[in-house]
């Protein structure tokens, strides 16, 4: 069973400004690691931020988990999406 996708204002300002081939990338990957989030994820060591993120590419979605559903937070390149 997969985990419910939420986003939060600042993750759809992020997804806005990427381009439609990187948008469609990371849309496709985030339905498929919905289904098993933490296989997919690495912990965040400074969790003030996220807890946790997936890597699609060269991009980053920091995320929390909330019982079976998953709060997007960030969305952006490796070298921003931190700052």
């Amino acid at each position: 069973m997969a985990f419910r996708i939420v986003y939060t204002k600042t993750s759809v300002r992020d997804i806005k400004k990427l381009d439609s081939v990187a948008k469609r990338k990371i849309k496709k990957k985030i339905e498929i690691f919905s289904k098993n989030p933490l296989y997919y994820s690495k912990r965040l060591i400074n969790a003030k931020m996220g807890t946790y993120r997936f890597r699609i590419g060269n991009y980053r979605v920091v995320f929390d988990i909330d019982k079976k559903t998953i709060v997007i937070l960030r969305v952006g390149h490796r070298r921003e999406v931190y700052k």
